[in-house]
């Protein structure tokens, strides 16, 4: 990938509001610079972000229908009414109805969960768990994570006597469910000040109104803030505002007492006795708790987080840990044969988005070959599967393109969709996949704009290596959690040679160890380039060349600053700005 890198130099004008800023909070320049590029310009405004106080929460009846749903939830458990907690198979779903189930269970026994099959039920509310949940008994379902566009369903549960209170926040249709009550920011009439909460995020708001409402100290809540770290990190939602203060709380949850399901989980993927980060949870724990529900069922994974007993969580660990396996061939097989459809596909090379789909391919790892295939092309892309003459999958975009716009352009051709900006999911029969290729490329084509088709690199500032130390790193820990919104600050450093010590690492010399030494200063700075091997011998050919990076301490030697190089380029070609 050749990435366009972005810098715009600082006005003296903000020069001198960094100066003002740093001296008030007792920090650097540098890092009083990329407070103020986020927004933040005050000396209150800072302490604010760096101690996001769980006091500050926003009030949970300011969201729509919040009374009603508390009023009908109470009401149940008075009326020892069967409650059943339904989510979707992912992260985000999986953590919600945790959460809820975890807190309700102190106080009311007369409950179950329910994660539907990917495979026999598909996504969201089915007609199958409903019915098993008339059998059953129950009488009202908290869903998760889903719901938003399951009119259908949740009339037919209506006439069977089951209520529903929808937890969701994915983009509604004009017409929504007839639920007793609909707790979502992006209800088109929603006055609720925060529109970017997890699904999992909304699940939490309830319990917390829940707890208020019946007199219920907010520190048992606290306890559970480590799934809503989880569900923001996987979920990619915006880490900024309520987010924010849930991500960082439940980052704190996690590393100093998590619940004893994660406690497997971390302790299965090698990273007991680390601080945990939002990365380590998008890379490491995250495809652990979603591999479950792409594999066989996510209610093993909702199982994992709610167990009490750490052996029994650890066999169950185990077992999800040997699904993240299977995942990840079926991952690897998947992206290679479609990276070969795309290259013998001489009509994708030309179209600014991909569409494929294969009999063969997983359901539950179409979503991840999506993603990889945006990364690898940066094109809106969409990978279907196709059982029994149904096509279904997954859609994901670029930055800035809202690809649930094009999939709802193209609504008339599909059974059904949902989703977000930049991550749908999709079904339609097979006989439409010609025609929706055509318009949905179509709508991109029409809509994206260039800057859209090529990943750039937004640099935040230009450094020397005489100002990177240990206390710009110890400052730059304040800025996490990171995340969309609050994305880890990128720095440029021009004119750096090689110490004459770099070399290609890795299991197949992929990457590149550097050290190197700046054109104005005599610090040697050591750094990491993945991926990046190719460059290699322009490095050691003893020219200068450009760097784009983030400053890392060492995951080896504890407190270390390290360069993490995301590009590299020779200094006669500019920046393209």
């Amino acid at each position: 990938m050749q990435f366009k890198w972005n810098y715009e130099p600082p006005t003296p004008e903000k020069q001198q509001a960094a100066k003002e800023l740093a001296e008030k909070i007792g920090m650097s320049q540098t890092m009083a610079s990329l407070l103020i590029q986020r927004g933040i310009k005050t000396e209150s405004a800072a302490k604010r972000f760096f101690r996001p106080m769980l006091n500050e929460l926003i009030d949970p009846f300011l969201m729509d229908d919040m009374d009603v749903a508390v009023d009908r939830l109470n009401d149940a458990m008075g009326r020892k009414e069967r409650i059943m907690v339904y989510g979707d198979y992912d992260v985000d779903g999986c953590t919600a109805v945790a959460l809820v189930y975890k807190f309700l269970q102190q106080f009311y026994s007369n409950m179950e969960y329910y994660i539907p099959d990917r495979y026999e039920e598909g996504y969201g509310v089915s007609r199958k768990g409903i019915a098993y949940a008339a059998e059953a008994g129950v009488k009202l379902i908290i869903v998760l994570d889903c719901g938003i566009k399951a009119v259908e369903e949740i009339t037919y549960a209506k006439e069977l006597g089951i209520d529903f209170i929808i937890c969701d926040h994915h983009v509604p249709d004009e017409v929504m469910p007839p639920a007793v009550a609909i707790l979502n920011p992006k209800r088109p009439d929603s006055t609720y000040p925060f529109h970017h909460l997890s699904g999992c995020g909304v699940g939490f708001k309830l319990m917390q109104a829940f707890a208020k409402n019946n007199g219920i100290p907010f520190s048992r809540l606290i306890p559970l803030l480590d799934f809503c770290a989880l569900s923001i990190a996987a979920d990619l939602v915006p880490i900024e505002g309520e987010n924010r203060t849930l991500a960082f709380h439940g980052l704190k949850q996690l590393n100093q007492s998590p619940s004893t399901g994660l406690k497997a989980i971390i302790d299965i993927c090698g990273l007991t006795g680390r601080e945990l980060t939002m990365s380590d949870i998008m890379f490491k724990i995250g495809p652990r708790i979603n591999a479950s529900g792409r594999m066989q069922n996510g209610t093993e994974t909702v199982t994992l987080l709610v167990e009490k007993d750490l052996q029994r969580a650890l066999t169950e660990a185990t077992r999800i840990n040997e699904y993240n396996d299977q995942r990840r061939d079926a991952d690897k097989q998947m992206t290679e044969e479609a990276n070969e459809i795309v290259a013998r596909l001489e009509s994708q090379s030309h179209q600014k988005s991909i569409v494929l789909y294969d009999e063969g391919w997983k359901k539950g790892v179409v979503g991840i070959v999506a993603s990889r295939l945006t990364e690898l092309y940066f094109r809106p892309t969409v990978v279907l599967t196709i059982i029994n003459g149904v096509a279904s999958g997954s859609a994901r975009s670029v930055a800035g393109f809202d690809i649930y716009e094009a999939i709802k352009s193209c609504r008339d051709l599909l059974e059904n969709f949902g989703g977000h900006t930049y991550a749908v999911g999709l079904t339609l029969k097979q006989e439409n996949i010609p025609e929706f290729r055509r318009r949905f490329q179509a709508y991109v084509e029409g809509h994206i704009m260039p800057e859209q088709t090529q990943q750039t690199l937004d640099i935040d500032m230009e450094l020397d290596f005489h100002a990177i130390s240990k206390r710009l790193l110890n400052e730059l820990k304040k800025l996490a959690p990171h995340g969309p919104g609050n994305e880890k600050p990128l720095f440029l450093t021009r004119n750096v040679y090689d110490y004459g010590t770099s070399k290609v690492v890795g299991r197949h010399q992929e990457h590149i160890k550097l050290e190197l030494v700046d054109s104005k200063s005599a610090v040697v700075m050591n750094g990491i380039a993945f991926g990046q091997s190719a460059a290699a011998r322009y490095i050691k050919s003893k020219r200068s060349f450009d760097i784009v990076y983030t400053i890392e301490e060492n995951a080896y030697k504890r407190g270390e600053v390290q360069l993490q190089i995301e590009d590299i380029r020779p200094s006669d070609e500019g920046l393209n700005e």
